[in-house]
């Protein structure tokens, strides 16, 4: 039942459940992009793996978020089990064969996989300013604050780059909103706030170099297998915006990185994107605009973008039309919303006049679906009942040790385990504010040189002990008639002079002060 150039995906069944025919994913079409929806349990996960498994016997890299864990058994060998080979058996699939595949384990807190990273400057505004939520205000000052970074110099690569050029702005708002446009205070200790609660939630793990080569995503292994890299999502789950946010970055690099390819024999590189609802919840116009646009151009740079998700409705309608091949597992139909989503299921597949699709929905078994795949010149396919084929691959998740030992082997190992923390904005704005302090306090002490020795020569003169010109005062002695003596002060001159001293002081630091603002606080 397997084809050279095709997936196997599984055996469709007539009304009677008697086998029908074997239901295939053309590689050629594979960067046609695609959908696996339905309920928690019906099977979307063992179908990802059935799909990433074919992909990557075909010599396709592949990228997928592991939520629950149970994908990590890809990369070892099956086991015989009886539901395993029931289902061969039923589908009457007889060169079914146990078999495990190169797996790179990645992971944003380097605890289950490789430590994976980008730059805040790699990241760049928009998605910046998704994941923290921002208002229109302070995206505004998120974009002047890139600006401000590229003009100045100043590598932005983690978070305490960011939050140091957020305190610079902040410092000289109104010198810099004279040339950006305005930069309120208010906006820039919003940011600071929300990059403080990022922070806490890990994101700064992710946030620094060295950041990862989309070409260490794109490996074949020795004997001609895709490499498949399962990115541990059980912990990064707890945080759904920064998943989301930084599947969305991944996808734009890879727009952005690849050359265009047209329609090759069999894809670059496949992208699997569990939980595709976390992408579209609250999502801002122009943030769905710019996934539509991705997904719409990155297949002709050979990525193909398959979504997993509960119900179709979790993707627009502009999105959910670029994804050619599609597995709809189970739906629940108890509420209205539900019942629209069986609906909008049915409807997007090209009819099977065996059946209704509506109805089938929400009697589909565990691990069956409705399938309907791209064919002949890239026409969708009737759809069909379809049971998943059995993975070759381990059902359920590898144990630690196993995860270490395959650590151990890969391909990347010590390339991103170790942070590099090299000079950015961070060192940058610190050494120019040290730079301005020096300069400031140099400038304090010739400022009162003179008044120390104004200090000095002031008072009483008493002569032959200094602290004034003894020849003067004995000139000025004689021209009176005197052989010697001195010119005593009044009290009201003394006084005077103190008072003079003591303004001079306060206005000369008080001018400092406002040159400074806050460096010297």
């Amino acid at each position: 039942m397997i084809e050279d150039g095709k997936i196997f995906i599984g055996a469709s069944r007539n009304p009677d459940d008697s086998i029908n025919k074997p239901e295939y994913l053309d590689l050629k079409f594979g960067n046609r992009h695609g959908l696996v929806t339905g309920a928690t349990g019906t099977g979307k996960t063992v179908t990802l793996q059935v799909l990433a498994e074919g992909f990557s016997r075909a010599g396709v890299p592949v990228f997928a978020a592991d939520i629950k864990g149970d994908l990590s058994g890809i990369a070892a060998k099956g086991e015989p089990k009886d539901f395993l080979t029931k289902r061969a058996e039923q589908i009457g699939f007889t060169d079914y064969e146990f078999d495990q595949f190169p797996v790179i384990f990645w992971d944003l807190f380097g605890e289950k996989g490789h430590r994976v990273r980008t730059t805040i400057a790699e990241m760049g505004p928009l998605l910046l300013a998704r994941l923290m939520d921002a208002s229109e205000p302070q995206e505004g000052v998120i974009n002047i604050a890139f600006k401000i970074a590229d003009q100045g110099g100043l590598p932005l690569l983690d978070l305490k780059d960011f939050s140091s050029l957020l305190n610079y702005m902040g410092e000289n708002a109104s010198q810099l909103s004279n040339q950006y446009g305005l930069i309120s205070k208010a906006s820039v200790g919003s940011i600071q706030r929300a990059l403080l609660v990022l922070e806490q939630q890990g994101a700064e793990n992710f946030f620094g170099e060295p950041a990862l080569k989309i070409s260490d995503i794109m490996r074949t292994s020795n004997n001609g297998y895709g490499q498949i890299s399962v990115l541990a999502a059980d912990k990064l789950m707890m945080n759904p915006r920064l998943y989301a946010t930084f599947l969305l970055w991944l996808l734009s690099e890879l727009f952005e990185e690849l050359p265009e390819v047209g329609d090759p024999d069999k894809p670059k590189l496949v992208f699997f994107f569990d939980e595709a609802h976390l992408l579209f919840n609250d999502a801002p116009k122009v943030l769905t605009e710019r996934v539509e646009q991705v997904v719409r151009l990155i297949r002709s740079k050979g990525v193909g973008v398959y979504f997993v998700t509960q119900n179709p409705l979790d993707v627009p309608e502009t999105v959910l039309a670029q994804l050619g091949n599609r597995a709809q597992h189970a739906l629940r139909a108890y509420s209205p919303r539900e019942q629209k989503a069986v609906r909008t299921a049915a409807d997007t597949f090209r009819a099977n006049p065996a059946f209704d699709c509506a109805t089938v929905i929400t009697n589909l078994g565990t691990g069956e679906a409705l399938v309907s795949t791209l064919e002949a010149k890239g026409a969708p396919s009737i759809v069909e009942r379809t049971l998943i084929r059995p993975p070759s691959g381990r059902v359920g998740p590898v144990t630690d040790d196993e995860r270490r030992q395959i650590m151990d082997r890969s391909p990347v190992l010590g390339v991103y385990d170790e942070d590099v923390d090299r000079e950015s904005a961070f060192e940058l704005l610190a050494a120019r504010a040290k730079k301005a302090a020096d300069a400031d306090a140099a400038k304090r002490a010739q400022e009162e040189a003179p008044q120390q020795q104004g200090n000095t020569t002031s008072g009483w003169n008493l002569p032959g002990f200094g602290g004034g010109n003894d020849d003067d005062n004995q000139g000025r002695g004689q021209s009176r008639g005197r052989t010697s003596g001195y010119q005593r002060e009044t009290v009201v001159e003394a006084a005077m002079k103190s008072v003079a001293r003591t303004v001079a002081t306060q206005v000369g630091r008080a001018l400092v002060r406002g040159i400074l603002g806050s460096l010297k606080r």
